[in-house]
């Protein structure tokens, strides 16, 4: 059997080598290890072959004629990054990462963009560049018709503009009818319409303290669920218990930090007791997740 190697394949097929090794990679008939590409398992089915050159070392051959049926197909379902994301919803990439990030899909390192608990559950990898070493993530293109993805478009929160947050449009509604029941009629500092008169303390400290947040945001996730308060920047949730001696709202409570905890959110939990020195108590819990206040 006649053997072509990859670089030699990728100009039959008049494509990049880089490319060709990327979508052998996505495939996963190649990886990378020790700054090498390697057969796996599966590429050794497809009869690729490891050969030496006595001047250039190891490189890895496939049968000429190769059939790339499956490879195309495979293609069509792709990983695919923010960039192409950002392409479908006619934003840059940038921008998109900063959605991602507020739907705590992502966060921000040193090193690039890294994935989280809810992320990895909706099917996005982690991934690192071979050169720069940045990390990225790549997600199943599925993540197009995410409910939660593409309703961020009807209202995009910007974190580098306090308005667009702090305008956040609330949904009036839940499943336990309580927005209903109890409306917001008690105005903060920054113009939002609050419940108790715990919130607007609250509220009042985190405008006084320059911190962009949203009011009762909407959990990215399936569940129909609101937070009390979001910091965006830091993606960190607040919530303030009040009723904790109502048997009704104490399981309630319990249900609700089940799924921040299922989801892995960042949670400040506040009480009665906090509220009478929230000076005091509030600096400290944001502390915990890097947001120094002054």
């Amino acid at each position: 059997m006649e053997y072509i190697s990859t670089s030699a394949l990728a100009n039959e097929l008049d494509i990049k080598s880089t490319d060709l090794f990327e979508k052998l990679k996505t495939l996963n008939w190649i990886e990378r290890k020790n700054d090498k590409w390697v057969l796996t398992d599966l590429g050794k089915q497809k009869d690729g072959q490891i050969r030496n050159n006595p001047k250039f070392g190891d490189y890895i051959v496939w049968p000429v004629g190769i059939s790339f049926n499956n490879l195309e197909q495979k293609e069509k379902h792709r990983p695919i990054n923010a960039t192409a994301i950002g392409k479908h919803f006619n934003i840059s990439s940038q921008r998109l990462n900063l959605i991602l990030s507020e739907l705590g899909w992502i966060e921000k390192s040193l090193s690039g963009w890294q994935i989280t608990k809810l992320g990895k559950v909706l099917g996005g990898q982690q991934y690192e560049h071979e050169t720069s070493g940045g990390t990225y993530v790549l997600w199943p293109d599925n993540i197009l018709i995410n409910k939660n993805l593409t309703s961020a478009f009807y209202e995009v929160p910007n974190p580098l503009h306090p308005k667009s947050v702090t305008e956040t449009q609330i949904l009036t509604t839940s499943n336990d009818g309580f927005r209903e029941k109890f409306p917001a009629t008690l105005r903060t500092r920054d113009g939002h319409m609050v419940r108790s008169r715990a919130e607007v303390i609250i509220d009042n400290a985190l405008y006084e303290y320059k911190l962009v947040h949203a009011y009762e945001r909407n959990l990215p996730i399936e569940e129909e669920l609101y937070s009390d308060f979001f910091i965006p920047t830091e993606n960190v949730y607040i919530e303030f218990w009040g009723l904790e001696s109502d048997p009704k709202y104490a399981e309630r409570k319990k249900a609700k930090i089940e799924i921040y905890k299922k989801y892995d959110f960042k949670l400040i939990e506040l009480g009665d007791a906090d509220i009478a020195n929230l000076d005091d108590y509030l600096p400290k819990k944001l502390l915990k997740f890097n947001i120094k206040v002054y």
